[in-house]
């Protein structure tokens, strides 16, 4: 009976999972075709491109390097993505300048802001605009409320458009760092920083209740590049000069819509339905007809730009490098160490690929994952070229995956640098106490136990830690003085843990030459020597949502994605940001190259 009874619960189990997988594969086999089918309409759509169009940017989606594609949250709710790439963006403004039916560019400020966008990405993307200036055609801006990353981007329109009730905010950059020492002071909790290089600052955050001196001079310097870019783009853009807009931001900082007229920082005010009119008229559209202009965005223009089918067998790869590097395989937001290894080996081994550009968006992190990915960059490069465009941040373990390269494309604005070395580690030993919890070891050796969280560490176990740190470090010198052909001594000069704009990277030789992705491609090609018969290959491939369901099936995880929050919401998420950064550290020896801290420019 019970062998009947066994017999049975089996069965009825194995239909159970049989008719569960069967339901996740038809549904998944349904949506893919809904998705082939309302992708076939958008493409017929999309070939629809009226004469006297005008090219929409949305600001209100960030412009991110990689797509991470759809959750599949996203994607059963229909919610749209609110993330656009920049390959995509600059290839559409390209296509556009040498376009006779796109007459103009609108950026559309109405639903929003730029968000999180680098002004790195954004130089990039000012760049492409003043090219289709430069042939003769219309950019026109709108907007209700502009952050610095807002005006920043539409400076370089011919006209600028506010709403009479709203503001421009030009009151200069700053970093704001939390700092956690007396709070772990207070709760008990221990905190040992060793590092090498007096300018790397990361652990300052947690041994420190401000910033050090040195931490000061490196943040101000960045900071004062940084802007400095800002005031003499901006003021190239509106014809005034850069110590113009720096008296307004020390005067008023944030403008009203009739203030910024008074300062030429905008040319009028307008409602959105006013701009829409101009926009009309510049299209040759019926001022009275009520359908509005004629507008194409950037995602439908795209698909009308990249129907071309592909005809060459030579390829260029882009490898996308975003995110703090881990050891392992790395997850959503991060560099895995051994993923993206393996993906350099396979581009090294594929022949179809005659040259790779890698861009780097990456403050660092594991200097074991970081040292992985350098040695894969190195052997790719002996067999082909490799070419590095760093976007906002390419900072310590991310500038150390660029070094071994043929060229180092930064933006102006890029933050770079950083080359130093530092091991942290917490103890939990008077927290514990100070609540009735107690530890106890017993050991075969010394230092069996000196990686424990019950306890400081001894003199004995820093100086081991300090050795390791310090031995890193001189390797990372090293490598960058053979890589960059820069004396031994100019480099160790010149890291010390310092952060460098993409400008002053540039004098010191870190970087070759100002320029963005699409530089890095075209010198790419020269090296490579293919003329016009490559075509582009991007990397890695981004799971669809599709893919993502399966995985939902097999236990995997989804993240949700954050909106707009409350301040005080948004000075706890800085908290958690913090804290998600010490969960990414994952180096099995507990050391790391990574940007001192959790750097934003506000």
């Amino acid at each position: 009976m019970r062998q009947f009874l066994k017999q049975a619960l089996a069965s009825t189990l194995g239909s159970l999972l049989g008719l569960t997988l069967f339901s996740a594969l038809s549904l998944t086999l349904v949506t893919i075709t809904i998705g082939a089918l309302v992708q076939s309409a958008t493409n017929n759509e999309a070939a629809k491109i009226p004469d006297k169009s005008i090219l929409t940017i949305d600001l209100s989606r960030s412009i991110v390097d990689l797509d991470p594609g759809k959750t599949l949250q996203q994607a059963l709710s229909g919610e749209a993505i609110r993330v656009t790439e920049l390959k995509s963006v600059l290839n559409a403004i390209d296509s556009a300048t040498n376009d006779p039916q796109i007459l103009a560019i609108y950026l559309d400020g109405s639903n929003g802001k730029l968000s999180s966008t680098g002004f790195a990405t954004l130089k990039e993307v000012r760049n492409a605009l003043e090219r289709f200036r430069a042939k003769g055609k219309k950019v026109i801006a709108y907007n209700v409320d502009m952050d610095k990353r807002d005006y920043y981007l539409s400076s370089v329109a011919d006209r600028i458009f506010l709403h009479p009730m709203g503001s421009i905010d030009i009151n200069g950059f700053r970093s704001e760092t939390m700092f956690f020492k007396n709070a772990l002071d207070k709760y008990g909790v221990g905190v040992e920083v060793v590092r090498v290089g007096k300018y790397k600052s990361f652990g300052e955050t947690w041994s420190l209740n401000k910033f050090s001196p040195e931490a000061r001079e490196a943040t101000q310097q960045l900071l004062n590049n940084l802007w400095g870019d800002f005031k003499s783009s901006v003021a190239s853009s509106r014809k005034l000069t850069p110590d113009s807009i720096q008296k307004i931001a020390d005067d008023r900082g944030t403008l009203t819509a009739s203030q910024s007229i008074k300062e030429k920082l905008v040319d009028r005010t307008a409602y959105l339905d006013e701009v829409q009119t101009e926009l009309k008229k510049i299209s040759g559209a019926d001022e009275e007809d009520k359908t509005d202009f004629r507008s194409v965005t950037l995602d439908r223009y795209a698909e009308v730009t990249n129907r071309a089918p592909k005809t060459s067998s030579r390829k260029i790869a882009v490898l996308y490098a975003q995110g703090n590097i881990v050891s392992g395989e790395g997850g959503v937001g991060q560099i895995g160490g051994d993923s993206l290894a393996r993906q350099l080996r396979e581009l090294r081994t594929d022949d179809d690929i005659k040259a790779v550009v890698l861009r780097v968006n990456s403050p660092g992190g594991s200097a074991l994952a970081s040292d992985i990915i350098q040695r894969e960059v190195r052997l790719l490069q002996k067999q082909k070229p490799v070419v590095v465009s760093m976007g906002d941040m390419a900072a310590s373990g991310g500038y150390a995956i660029s070094t071994y390269s043929n060229k180092i494309f930064a933006e102006p604005n890029t933050i770079t640098g950083s080359i130093g070395v530092f091991s942290m580690s917490f103890n939990y030993q008077k927290l514990a106490n100070n609540n009735g919890v107690t530890w106890d070891v017993v050991k075969t050796s010394k230092l069996a136990d000196s990686m424990t969280i019950a306890r400081p560490r001894t003199p004995q176990e820093l100086a081991i830690s300090q050795q390791m740190v310090n031995d890193i470090y001189e390797d990372f010198i090293s490598k960058v003085s053979e890589s960059r052909k820069l004396p031994k001594q100019q480099v160790a000069e010149i890291a010390q843990g310092r952060v460098w704009s993409g400008t002053d990277a540039k004098k010191v030789g870190l970087v070759d030459d100002i320029g963005g992705l699409n530089d890095a491609i075209v010198y790419a090609a020269q090296t490579a020597k293919l003329g016009r018969d490559w075509e582009l290959e991007e990397y890695p491939a981004v799971e669809g949502w599709e893919e993502k369901l399966l995985k939902q099936f097999a236990g995997g995880k989804e993240v949700r994605s954050l909106q707009s929050q409350d301040p005080l919401t948004t000075e706890l998420l800085k908290v958690k940001s913090e804290l998600d950064v010490l969960k990414s550290f994952n180096d099995p020896h507990g050391v790391y190259v990574r940007l001192p801290m959790n750097f934003k420019v506000d």
